[in-house]
């Protein structure tokens, strides 16, 4: 596993990239991209960009760590 450069959510931009995704989680690149293809992931669609609110993202990590609702 990668680890991820990030200290705090306060470090992220407002918008997310799959690349950005992939280094705040620690995975690789390939697994930010797929992560942005599945259907409960907060994706929002700016022409055939893709891209991640951070709330959202925050919001997204809370609800799938282990321990948290489900």
């Amino acid at each position: 596993m990668k680890v991820s450069q990030f200290k705090d959510y306060s470090d992220l931009p407002l918008f997310l990239n799959a690349e950005l995704v992939a280094k705040v989680l620690g995975v690789s690149p390939s697994s930010g991209y797929e992560l942005m293809h599945e259907t409960d992931f907060p994706v929002l669609k700016v022409g055939s960009r893709m891209v991640v609110p951070k709330e959202k993202f925050i919001q997204w990590v809370e609800t799938h760590t282990q321990g948290g609702s489900q």
